[in-house]
C-alpha cells in the first residue's frame, strides 16, 4: 500500500542524536547503565515505556485508479468497466493512551480504507481492533482494542511547555522491523507552510522518520507522550533529519472528541486571514511582526457579532501569544462550536480584546476552503434563487484564487455537487466528505444553468 513518500511524507519517527559538546546536561539524562556510572542511558525510561507503543497492521482492498476519474464517468456517461479492487497491507504505529477501555492513538492516513486492524504488543501478543473515528484535518485516528487485558497505558505531557532544545524520543515500527527507539531534539514549536492537506501547528525534530512510524511516539525524557509522530521533509524519499509530530495537548482534545462523538466537532470563528508579514505591518503601520491578519469578517459570524473587523491582528487567543494564522486556525479547529474564546487585537496599533461564540460547522456561513481546498478563496452561504430553490451562494471570489480560476463568480448559487443536489453548506460538507478526485458543481449563474468542474 501506498502511503505519503512525497516531498513531505506523512510516515513516523525514528531519530538521531549527535551530541556535539561534551555533554554539560547529563544530569537531565534520565538513568545510567549499572555498573556504569560515567554512561547515561535511555534505558530505564523506555523500558517502562515501550509496552505502551504498539503496531498497528491493517488489510483491506482499495481499487485501482480508472483512467478516467469515477466523478467524470458519471457525468458524460462513460461506459468504462470498473478496475478490479486489489487487496493492501499496511504498517504504523500507535499509543496506548488508556489501557482499561483499549484506547490507541495512531495517524488518520495509518488506518484510512482499512477493514481490518489489529494491535501488536512489544511482547508478541496480538489483539483485534476497531476504528472509534478518524479526523483528515488532524492526521488523528482512534482506535480501541478489542477484549484487552494487561495493558499499559503512557503519561502524556502538556505539550505547551515544550521548549526548542528540549531532548525527544522517538518510538515507533520503522519498515516494519519491530519496535525502534531513537533520539533527537525539539528544533521548532508550531510549524506550519508545509503544504499539507489540513491543519498544521507541528513539533518540529531532527529526527529521522522512516516508513511504519507513522502514529508513534514522541516522547520527553521522563517518558512522558509530547506527540504523535506524523510527516517528514523528504526530497529525495528519505529522512534529511526534519520530522513532525502533532502536539500531545492537540491530539489529546481530538481523542476525547472521538470518544464522546465519533467524530470531530470543529468550532468556527468565522473569519479569514494571512500570516502576519513584514510588508502587511508596514503598510498598516503596525508594530508587530507576528499573529493572524484578518482580511475579511464573514457575515452574521460569531466574529461578526463580536466586533472583530477587517484589518484586526489577532495577537493572542485566551491569552496565550499567537505566532501565526496558522496557529490560531489548529486551535480553534480543536475547540468545540459553542466555546468561548477571547481574541487579544490590534486595531489601529492599539490593544483590545474581544469575546467570541464559536460558530458550528454547520452554521450558515463559511469559508470554502473549509469545504474544499479546490474552492480555496470563495465565501459561502446558504442562500435562495428567486424561485425559492436552495442553496448555497457564492457571497466573494478572491481575484486568481483556485475558486476564481475554476470559473466562480460573486453571487453564483451552486444548487449540486456531483449529481447530488445541496441545499445548504451543511449538505455540501456532507458531499465532499467523500473527497471526490473530481468536483462538478452545478451551478444557477442569473438565468443561466452551468456545470463547472474542479480537480
Amino acid at each position: 500500500m501506498k502511503k505519503h513518500t512525497q516531498l513531505l511524507s506523512a510516515l513516523a519517527l525514528s531519530v538521531g542524536l549527535t551530541l556535539s559538546t561534551p555533554f554539560p546536561a547529563l544530569a537531565s539524562i534520565p538513568g545510567q547503565v549499572p555498573g556504569q556510572a560515567a554512561l547515561p542511558s535511555l534505558a530505564p525510561m523506555l523500558e517502562k515505556v515501550l509496552p505502551a507503543v504498539v503496531s498497528v497492521k491493517v488489510e483491506g482492498t482499495a481499487a485501482q485508479s480508472p483512467k478516467v476519474p469515477e466523478e467524470f464517468k458519471k457525468f458524460f456517461g462513460e461506459d468504462l468497466p470498473d478496475q478490479p479492487s486489489q487487496p493492501f497491507e499496511g504498517l504504523g504505529s500507535g499509543v496506548i493512551i488508556d489501557a482499561a477501555k483499549g484506547y490507541v492513538l495512531t495517524n488518520n492516513h495509518v488506518i484510512n480504507q482499512a477493514q481490518k486492524i489489529s494491535i501488536q504488543l512489544n511482547d508478541g501478543r496480538e489483539f483485534d481492533a476497531k476504528l472509534i473515528g478518524g479526523d483528515d484535518q488532524s492526521d488523528i485516528a482512534l482506535l480501541q482494542i478489542q477484549n484487552p487485558s494487561q495493558l499499559t497505558q503512557i503519561a502524556i505531557a502538556d505539550s505547551d511547555k515544550l521548549r526548542v532544545g528540549d531532548f525527544a524520543v522517538a518510538v515507533g515500527n520503522p519498515f516494519g522491523l519491530g519496535q525502534t527507539a531513537t533520539s533527537g531534539i525539539i528544533s521548532a514549536l508550531g510549524r506550519s507552510g508545509l503544504n499539507l492537506e489540513g491543519l498544521e501547528n507541528f513539533i518540529q525534530t531532527d529526527a529521522s522518520i522512516n516508513r511504519g512510524n507513522s502514529g508513534g511516539a514522541l516522547l520527553n525524557l521522563n517518558g512522558e507522550l509530547i506527540g504523535i509522530n506524523t510527516a517528514i521533509l523528504a526530497p529525495g524519499g528519505g529522512s534529511i533529519g526534519i520530522g513532525f509530530a502533532i502536539p500531545s495537548n492537540m491530539a489529546q482534545t481530538l481523542a476525547q472528541q472521538l470518544i464522546q462523538f465519533g467524530e470531530i466537532k470543529r468550532g468556527l470563528l468565522g473569519i479569514k486571514g494571512t500570516e502576519m508579514t513584514a510588508d502587511i505591518a508596514k503598510a498598516f503601520k503596525l508594530n508587530v511582526q507576528r499573529g493572524a491578519f484578518v482580511s475579511e469578517v464573514l457575515p452574521n459570524s460569531g466574529s461578526a457579532k463580536a466586533g472583530v473587523k477587517s484589518g484586526d491582528v489577532i495577537i493572542s487567543l485566551n491569552g496565550k501569544p499567537l505566532n501565526s494564522f496558522a496557529e490560531l486556525r489548529s486551535r480553534i479547529a480543536t475547540t468545540e462550536p459553542g466555546t468561548k474564546v477571547k481574541l487579544g487585537l490590534l486595531r489601529d496599533g492599539k490593544p483590545l480584546e474581544v469575546e467570541v461564540t464559536l460558530d458550528s460547522n454547520t452554521s450558515s456561513s463559511a469559508s470554502a476552503e473549509m469545504i474544499a481546498p479546490a474552492l480555496q478563496g470563495a465565501t459561502l452561504s446558504d442562500g435562495q434563487l428567486k424561485d425559492g430553490t436552495k442553496g448555497v451562494k457564492i457571497d466573494s471570489v478572491e481575484k486568481s484564487s483556485p475558486a476564481a480560476q475554476a470559473g466562480l463568480q460573486k453571487d453564483d448559487v451552486i444548487i449540486g455537487v456531483n449529481r447530488d443536489r445541496i441545499s445548504s453548506i451543511a449538505e455540501m460538507r456532507k458531499v465532499m466528505a467523500a473527497k471526490p478526485s473530481i468536483i462538478a458543481l452545478q451551478v444557477v449563474r442569473g438565468n443561466e444553468n452551468i456545470y463547472l468542474l474542479l480537480r
